[in-house]
């Protein structure tokens, strides 16, 4: 099995359509696009070899070093955002630029943009020129979670690939053997055919922010919130954004290690994006699994586990489900929807956590 097809395993249809390409001729510009964790950023590494490979004097060598991350190979220039975006500083020095300038060997240079939603309207203008009149050795692809943020004049000139969200038994049987068959399933209904949350759900950061959404739900339950249960699942939160924080630090200090000079208001900026990023992720992600468990409240009052979100916490969800109403426990999966995109909006997280439990509790608790 190729590299290729190794990548694209649970994706059919994007096997189907990136084989295409290499075999009629790649494209100069591809949109992928499809859910988080569904497998894009390693399939496109593995196209990106096999176009590299394609007229290289060592196909074999040039493979192995396109597939390493980061890669060594000089014609594959990938493009990571620093912290929430694309400075746009880096698009035009790494990917316009040097774009029309020869390969550094064999025939053909691959620019990736990750998180392509990630570039503001500013770096995706200044990117139209090289899509419109692009040199024939350059291929660029724009991986994008969030396709809705890409330009329509981008998008239309480039082919499109769709990945799908992994099955959740294909990512259950990749989280390991170490951890519990219950939990791994329960990791891969909670992230929603995302295999990077479902690690991320699978292991003690993910733990400590179900033990807080758990704790939340019982305060609400019980209408018990004297202790502000929800400041805890403010903290998970907050742990995340400091250790991502921490992480571009150490990467903007490597960068200028190597000469790669920025100001202190972009390292700053950079890293405060980052914080911001990983905490409010981990915050949705905290309150996608509140929804599951109170859907999982109206599973367990109907007898049907089959369908549980939690099934490692099964006999929790039967205890407290227990005289629930099932029309109370799909008005709190509405009530929470509703708070995730009011946080969308910039509004005070912690105020939006405690009204949410505050309406939740009228619900459950009616005087």
């Amino acid at each position: 099995m190729t590299a290729l097809e190794d990548a694209t395993e649970h994706q059919l249809r994007a096997r189907s359509a990136l084989g295409a390409a290499l075999r009629e001729g790649p494209s100069h510009a591809y949109l992928v696009t499809g859910p988080a964790g569904s497998g894009k950023k390693q399939s496109v590494r593995a196209f990106a070899a096999e176009i590299l490979a394609e007229g290289s004097p060592d196909p074999e060598g040039t493979r192995r070093r396109a597939m390493l991350d980061p890669s060594p190979h000089p014609d594959l220039v990938w493009l990571r955002p620093v912290g929430m975006s694309h400075a746009v500083a880096d698009v035009r020095e790494r990917l316009i630029r040097p774009a029309p300038l020869k390969p550094f060997e064999g025939d053909r240079r691959v620019f990736v943009v990750e998180s392509a939603e990630a570039l503001n309207d500013e770096s995706q203008n200044a990117m139209l020129k090289t899509l419109e009149e692009p040199p024939g050795h350059a291929h660029l692809i724009l991986i994008a979670s969030d396709e809705e943020a890409v330009l329509p004049t981008v998008a239309s000139r480039c082919q499109r690939i769709e990945f799908d969200a992994v099955p959740e038994e294909s990512i259950a049987s990749r989280l390991g053997p170490s951890i519990a068959s219950e939990t791994a399933l329960a990791a891969a209904r909670l992230a929603r055919g995302d295999l990077g949350r479902a690690r991320l759900l699978a292991g003690p950061r993910g733990e400590a922010i179900r033990a807080s959404v758990e704790k939340m739900m019982a305060g609400v339950l019980a209408d018990e919130l004297a202790d502000s249960p929800w400041l805890d699942v403010l903290g998970a939160a907050t742990s995340s954004g400091d250790a991502a924080a921490e992480s571009v630090e150490a990467e903007l200090a490597a960068e200028a290690g190597e000469g790669i000079k920025r100001t202190k208001k972009e390292t700053e900026d950079a890293v405060n994006r980052a914080r911001r990023r990983a905490r409010t992720g981990v915050l949705d992600l905290a309150l996608s699994v509140a929804a599951s468990w109170a859907r999982d409240w109206a599973a367990a009052a109907a007898g049907a586990d089959e369908v549980l979100f939690n099934p490692d916490r099964a006999a929790v969800l039967h205890e407290q489900a227990h005289g629930i109403s099932i029309g109370a426990a799909r008005d709190a999966v509405v009530l929470i929807a509703d708070t995730r995109r009011r946080l969308k909006l910039n509004v005070s997280e912690e105020l939006a956590l405690e009204a949410l439990c505050f309406r939740m509790t009228r619900l459950f608790n009616p005087a």
